[in-house]
């Protein structure tokens, strides 16, 4: 499967971006997603979590109230709605998958749970 993520930027601070990411290869409808960030210097860092069929949902405290993850698996494709932007949600973000189908991962904040990741879109958010 491949995963491509789009919709990064440059953003003042307190605006607002929605990253998209689609998938190839193989239907997602069934699979698990997570959005990651890693900024520069730093470690990746897990931003949001969607379960296959969009019921359970979980983000990071550092993004909650701010960022929604949503899909749309018609389209194949995830979202990550992130509004009130704050420069230091800079970052490169990524998508990913992973897991047995209708499954969830052990942790969803983990790396290791995530079998395919995306390229990463930039997100550049200004003061």
């Amino acid at each position: 499967v491949q995963l491509q993520a789009s919709g990064g930027g440059l953003v003042q601070a307190g605006g607002s971006l929605r990253l998209s990411c689609t998938a190839s290869g193989r239907a997602i409808s069934s699979h698990y997603m997570g959005w990651f960030r890693q900024a520069p210097g730093k470690e990746r860092e897990f931003v949001s979590y969607i379960s296959w069929n969009g019921i359970n949902t979980y983000s990071a405290a550092s993004v909650k109230g701010r960022f929604t993850i949503s899909r749309d698996n018609a389209m194949n494709t995830v979202f990550l709605h992130m509004n009130s932007l704050k420069p230091e949600d800079t970052a490169v973000y990524y998508c990913a998958t992973g897991g047995a189908p209708f499954s969830a991962p052990r942790t969803v904040v983990d790396p290791k749970g995530y079998d395919y990741w995306g390229q990463g879109t930039l997100v550049t958010v200004s003061s």
